[in-house]
């Protein structure tokens, strides 16, 4: 035990340092011009907007759609547990400088948010993956170009957010699995 907690805290200086290459080399690169849609990026993030994004698909998907929405809000729970967990487990302060242990920078929520948003609607719509898997990145990297992230912070909430993705859906398939052997089974 003492000598993985040793190893994991011999690797957190090396990723620092790449956290903080990262930060300054971001904030340098910061446009005006940028500002406006790294900040629309950003708030496609936001609890509100996607919440209205699950709706819209329930109310033009009809059965199929509410289906997607399900999973997407199953599959919400427990990156948001874990990722809210983290957060107050380490308590890491934003790279702005904010340090709220209740709005701690690892992990980023909009990027574990974006990445299980983008697992469970690619599987529905495969055609516009690429689409969906790239506007992820971009959610993602908002977080980053507006100073509110470390990239170690994006790259941690996407992995959370994908791996619950892949989780809940594989729960999901087994219940409905299940569900469907019982009902093929003759009565009585």
């Amino acid at each position: 035990m003492i000598r993985t907690l040793l190893l994991v805290l011999a690797l957190l200086g090396p990723l620092e340092q790449l956290d903080l290459a990262a930060q300054r080399a971001v904030q340098d690169a910061r446009r005006p011009e940028l500002e406006r849609s790294a900040r629309f990026l950003s708030d496609i993030g936001k609890p509100g907007v996607v919440g209205g994004l699950l709706l819209v698909i329930c109310l033009l998907e009809g059965a199929s759609g509410v289906a997607t929405a399900r999973l997407a809000v199953l599959t919400l729970v427990p990156v948001n547990l874990v990722v809210e967990g983290l957060k107050r487990l380490t308590d890491r302060a934003r790279p702005d400088g904010e340090h709220k242990r209740s709005n701690a920078s690892f992990p980023s929520s909009h990027a574990a948010n974006a990445f299980a948003i983008a697992a469970v609607l690619a599987r529905h719509w495969r055609r516009a993956a690429s689409a969906l898997w790239a506007l992820a990145v971009l959610i993602a990297g908002s977080r980053v170009y507006l100073n509110r992230h470390f990239t170690s912070d994006i790259a941690v909430g996407a992995a959370i957010g994908i791996m619950s993705a892949w989780a809940v859906h594989a729960q999901w398939e087994r219940r409905r699995a299940r569900s469907e052997a019982r009902s093929s089974l003759p009565p009585g």
